[in-house]
């Protein structure tokens, strides 16, 4: 038991089934299946997470009709042809001790894509149109509905019979049972709409369904948004009389808690929260939960760090604590805080670029941090080295930090030379950003992670022949990023104009006046920069050459960002490009056409452009190189950690 957290670490009973600890890693996409599939990469994903300590694992959606095809990569549970693969992963699990269970589902209106490119069909309780996917659904008929109900059951009994732990029926986020209890959105008159008993009448005959398709033996729960946060969502009363409902029909064993709604792009973002939002806000709405049931409740939302787990659950706000994001960056997070080795844990810093955002553009997932997650059959277990030889690491931002741990990790010697008395590279300007704060985890943790590898750092050091004669390196891992350059421009003597990477690091006074903010790529530096300045009260126009402001920044961190920056009164212009300044007039070209937009008022001009890549000027004699990062090609610290790992597990092939 830990000393540090003895309420996460104390075992809890969900019906029928006691979980080692309150530690879940919670349904959530993965694109690792194998043609809809589980397949190896899915169940190696998964057992790597029950080998770091976790609880209870809860697989994604499973899809339980054939009008449950949500994206073109969802499990299907329909047939028997998904036996093995379940099979497979509950047996990968249960070796290291966790408890497993799949999640049973049905999008409705909610369906991200359709057929080989084209729209989505969808079917819902009315034709209601979403918003998001700009999806009009077709209202399903009282017998597809019937239908759809014995497919939830068939599903879970053929899970079950798998050898899966439990099953945890989707209410959650606008699909499709919540859907028919939504009175905004289910605007039918027969038995399943109209009045709240018969809008409860789909989720309460889907309940019923699945326990008597699985019997007592298996654990059945229900996740749902405690409140939807959205136009036309439900909010936290109505949610919780339908707990209420449901509880009474002693069906179901723990509820599990989340917020947000996938109709409406202010709905979409507590799906999987950012940096942004607070840690572990959620549990305002578990905490409202419990009050209305005794059943165990766990709850999702930003819970990062086993100390806030720890206090939600000491504070009687929730049972279970959802981590799973956190294990994602981190598999063995369990395993550490149980032995009270949290300065050992990578914690993630809710950037959402590589998990959610990989899921939404259909690619498998991984973490920005920690590029095995994803990759387990690839990198996993870490090779040792048959040779130990001498590695020199030229640089210390993201790529050269992870270079230099994975190979002194196998077992090479490694020496990094970073030639800033500091370690982290541009992942310390981006921390300076508005709501960025926590990027600067990635440089903390990937720093921490060299130095316990053993690696030895050499900070205020530019590699010099003199020091590549005195290392002798073997080998050599070329990791020295990317500088600043400003763009071919007319500029007036009289204007301002300052680099967005000059003006982070030095944050100079700006002369009074309109600020004009250029931007070539959409990312976070154009946006973040143009919020804190209007956050200051200083007037601001954003300039893109970008289709629209934030368009490389994942979906739900930029609709926060974008929310904030209206409210604060940003101007907007995009597909632009800066071609001149004077002293009070900004020139942007169409990236569109002939069109040249005039910016007035302009008394300073902060230009984020194209970086390029920096590379020594060294005789590296009989040493093999590698160059990775930025200084192959600029783009983000994803790339850069990911050509880090391979750099170093190149090595481990070699020896």
């Amino acid at each position: 038991m830990s000393s540090l957290f003895p309420h996460l670490f104390e075992p809890i009973t969900l019906g029928p089934k006691t979980i080692r600890n309150r530690i879940v890693s919670s349904g959530h996409d993965t694109v690792l299946d194998d043609h809809g599939m589980i397949g190896e990469d899915l169940v190696a994903y998964h057992e790597e997470r029950a080998r770091g300590g976790c609880g209870l694992i809860v697989l994604q959606v499973s899809g339980v009709h054939e009008t449950a095809r949500y994206t073109s990569h969802v499990l299907m549970a329909t047939d028997d042809s998904s036996v093995p693969g379940y099979r497979a992963v509950a047996e990968a699990v249960h070796r290291h001790g966790a408890a497993i269970f799949a999640q049973l589902f049905h999008p409705g209106r909610e369906v991200m894509d359709g057929e080989r490119g084209m729209a989505p069909r969808a079917v819902a309780p009315s034709d209601e149109p979403q918003e998001r996917f700009k999806v009009v659904p077709e209202a399903l008929t009282t017998f597809a509905i019937k239908d759809i109900i014995a497919g939830y059951a068939s599903a879970a009994k053929r899970i079950a019979d798998s050898g899966i732990d439990g099953v945890e029926i989707v209410a959650s986020h606008g699909y499709l049972p919540i859907q028919f209890f939504n009175p905004r959105v289910n605007t039918r008159t027969d038995e399943y709409g109209g009045s709240p008993a018969n809008r409860r009448r789909f989720l309460a005959e889907v309940v019923a369904g699945v326990r008597e398709a699985v019997g007592p033996g298996v654990v059945v729960g229900l996740r749902i948004s405690g409140e939807e946060k959205t136009e036309d969502g439900l909010v936290a009363t109505e949610v919780l009389d339908l707990i209420g409902h449901l509880d009474a029909m002693n069906c179901l064993d723990y509820f599990s808690i989340t917020a947000g709604d996938s109709s409406t792009l202010q709905g979409a973002v507590h799906i999987v929260p950012s940096m942004q939002i607070d840690p572990a806000y959620a549990a305002t709405l578990s905490e409202q939960v419990k009050k209305v049931t005794d059943r165990p409740v766990m709850v999702a939302g930003r819970i990062n760090q086993p100390h806030e787990a720890e206090k939600a659950i000491a504070e009687g706000r929730t049972d279970m604590a959802i981590m799973t994001r956190a294990m994602i960056c981190d598999p063995a997070i369990a395993n550490k805080a149980q032995h009270d080795a949290v300065d050992e844990i990578r914690a993630c810093i809710g950037c959402n670029q590589a998990c959610i955002g990989h899921f939404q553009m259909g690619v498998p997932i991984s973490c920005i941090q920690y590029p095995e997650s994803g990759r387990e059959l690839t990198f996993l277990p870490r090779p040792r080295v048959r040779t130990r030889r001498r590695v020199l690491v030229i640089g210390g931002g993201p790529a050269g930090l992870k270079a230099a741990a994975v190979a002194a990790e196998q077992g090479d010697d490694v020496v990094l030379c970073e030639r800033e008395p500091h370690l982290g590279g541009a992942v310390l300007l981006a921390q300076e950003l508005p709501y960025r704060s926590e990027f600067g985890g990635a440089a903390t943790n990937l720093s921490a992670e060299a130095r316990r590898a053993g690696v030895d750092i050499r900070t205020s050091t530019p590699v010099t022949q003199q020091i590549l004669a005195e290392v002798a390196p073997d080998h050599v891992i070329v990791a020295t990023g990317a500088k600043a350059r400003m763009p071919q421009l007319e500029v007036d003597d009289e204007a301002f104009v300052i680099g967005a990477r000059d003006y982070l690091s030095t944050q100079p006074n700006l002369p009074s006046g309109r600020v004009l903010v250029t931007d070539w790529k959409g990312d976070w530096i154009g946006l973040g920069i143009a919020l804190r300045l209007a956050e200051a009260r200083v007037p601001v126009t954003l300039a893109t050459a970008a289709n629209f402001a934030g368009a490389a920044i994942q979906q739900y961190t930029r609709t926060l960002l974008m929310s904030q920056a209206l409210r604060a009164g940003v101007d907007f212009l995009n597909d632009a490009r800066l071609v001149g300044v004077d002293a009070s007039t900004g020139y942007l070209q169409s990236t569109l056409c002939e069109v040249v937009h005039e910016v007035d008022g302009v008394a300073a001009t902060i230009v984020s452009g194209a970086p390029q890549s920096v590379t020594p000027d060294l005789d590296f004699g009989s040493a093999s190189v590698r160059t990775i990062g930025d200084a192959v090609a600029p783009r983000t610290v994803e790339e850069a950690v990911f050509e880090g790992l391979q750099a170093a597990s190149s090595l481990a092939a070699v020896s």
